[in-house]
């Protein structure tokens, strides 16, 4: 990817909490992490929600029925990440950002995270398409 822009360098001291979230990304992409719709309101906090590549602004009860029917139609899903930076927002909230290659589709993904008493959970997810 050739951007104007260097790439973030995320902190030393977050490499693990980098390691830890990259894993769960892209977010609702790992099977591994249950797909029960229990599952994703345990990953999702309550006033979760998502703004699309189109701007659009999506609740969490929409996302998380788009999610059951996905996981429900099963099918391959290929992408591939690259550029991950993490940064420390306070306390046990994190900025993770992220490229993501869906094909020919090239999109730039924020996802902030908080560490919760139950694991990790999403409270904002937004992407953007690259252009030339």
């Amino acid at each position: 990817m050739n951007d104007a822009e260097p790439l973030p360098t995320t902190d030393p001291a977050l490499l693990s909490v980098l390691a830890e979230l990259r894993a769960r990304e892209p977010l609702f992409h790992h099977p591994e992490l249950g797909t029960s719709a229990e599952d994703l309101e345990q990953q999702m906090a309550p006033d979760f929600f998502e703004v699309g590549a189109s701007g659009r602004r999506y609740s969490r009860d929409f996302v998380k029925d788009a999610l059951l029917r996905r996981y429900a139609a099963g099918g391959e899903d290929p992408w591939e990440t690259s550029d991950f930076h993490c940064r420390d927002l306070g306390r046990d909230t994190y900025l993770l950002t992220y490229a993501l290659r869906q094909d020919q589709r090239l999109s730039r993904r924020v996802t902030v995270w908080r560490r919760a008493a139950t694991g990790w959970q999403v409270l904002y997810h937004q992407g953007t398409l690259v252009t030339d």
